[in-house]
């Protein structure tokens, strides 16, 4: 008779064969799990509950407290949830204070469904990148991605659900372009979309232009912070070839310059390419209280009021809102 060990082990195989090909037919994953695509609702896509700026080679999770950070950021995530917001794409990547565990016992807490991402942030100046991304190949790099895609991040289980990368304002150096390399290797492996910070278009052209390289679509690619290119026209230039346009940092004070743009995306036809969001939160390590923390509440109370006031309809805010991000972050490998 075979032993009780074999049965456990062939169970776990099975559901986690069946969870693999799932990411590959139309789901997203959380870090409770994968869920379908079409339950992932209105969507925050860039946002933070906790960013440590110590640098790569002093962060550590012993800076903060689960309990204490969850009792500022709870009632935050909480309120968006009574506002119609249904989940929440967490931004922070590894070694700015990314915590997959914290993140679960916000969602259980909430109800929100949240994503974390796997990848390496190489802007101001690669701060916050540990000693190994400077010595490793992209394939090597990759790899790391590809296990924490694999098996879980630091143990937890917890699988990312998009690739975070970063690079600098200006054009890529040897070191963004290896990361870019692996986050396009990466994305081959596991289907995962590409979200990388990175602002202006010079570095974004040159990124979408090393995943073609390499035989990736651009549809693969989230331009972040696109918000920060002042000439809209060149918005249309990647936009044409597939690449999500991420306007990301709305806030009170900035809702008239992102209405201009998305007026500007709506008349070339893109709308149904742009993504949304505030960049608000986010607990800060060693700052009193956790510092000052920005609600994630604009775009609901206010920036859909002026979206309507300004002749955008109900079935265009649902696409920034449900469908963009719905198709932005389905696990699925595009390929040219």
């Amino acid at each position: 008779m075979r032993s009780w060990n074999f049965f456990v082990g062939m169970y776990f195989l099975f559901f986690a064969s069946l969870s693999a090909g799932l990411c590959q037919k139309g789901t997203i994953m959380t870090v409770k799990g994968p869920i379908p695509a079409n339950q992932l609702g209105q969507t925050l896509i860039h946002e933070h509950v906790l960013v440590d700026f110590i640098g790569a080679d002093s962060i550590s999770s012993s800076r903060w407290d689960e309990e204490e950070v969850l009792k500022t950021v709870a009632p935050y995530a909480a309120e968006i949830k009574s506002l119609g917001l249904n989940s929440l794409i967490e931004c922070t990547p590894a070694y700015l204070g990314r915590d997959p565990a914290l993140l679960l016992a916000l969602s259980e807490r909430t109800g929100l469904q949240i994503l974390t991402n796997t990848g390496y942030y190489g802007a101001v100046d690669n701060k916050y990148l540990p000693e190994q991304a400077h010595t490793l190949s992209a394939r090597e790099l990759a790899d790391i991605w590809i296990s924490e895609w694999d098996s879980g991040i630091d143990h937890t289980g917890i699988r990312p659900g998009f690739i975070k990368i970063g690079v600098n304002s200006d054009s890529l150096s040897d070191m963004h372009q290896k990361l870019i390399l692996a986050a396009g290797l990466t994305h081959l492996q596991t289907g995962l979309t590409i979200a990388s910070h990175t602002g202006p278009y010079l570095p974004a052209s040159q990124q979408v232009a090393i995943l073609k390289d390499n035989g990736i679509h651009p549809s693969a690619f989230i331009w972040v912070h696109a918000q920060n290119e002042r000439d809209m026209e060149r918005y249309s230039l990647l936009a044409k070839e597939g690449v999500w346009i991420s306007l990301d940092g709305i806030q009170p004070e900035n809702q008239n310059t992102y209405l201009e743009k998305l007026k500007f995306l709506k008349k070339e036809g893109y709308l149904d390419q742009v993504l949304i969001s505030h960049d608000g939160g986010w607990y800060s390590p060693g700052e009193e209280n956790g510092g000052n923390f920005r609600e994630y509440t604009t775009i609901s109370r206010e920036f859909i009021p002026l979206l309507r006031a300004n002749g955008f309809t109900r079935s265009d805010i649902r696409k920034l809102l449900v469908t963009n991000p719905a198709k932005a972050f389905t696990i699925r490998k595009k390929t040219l």
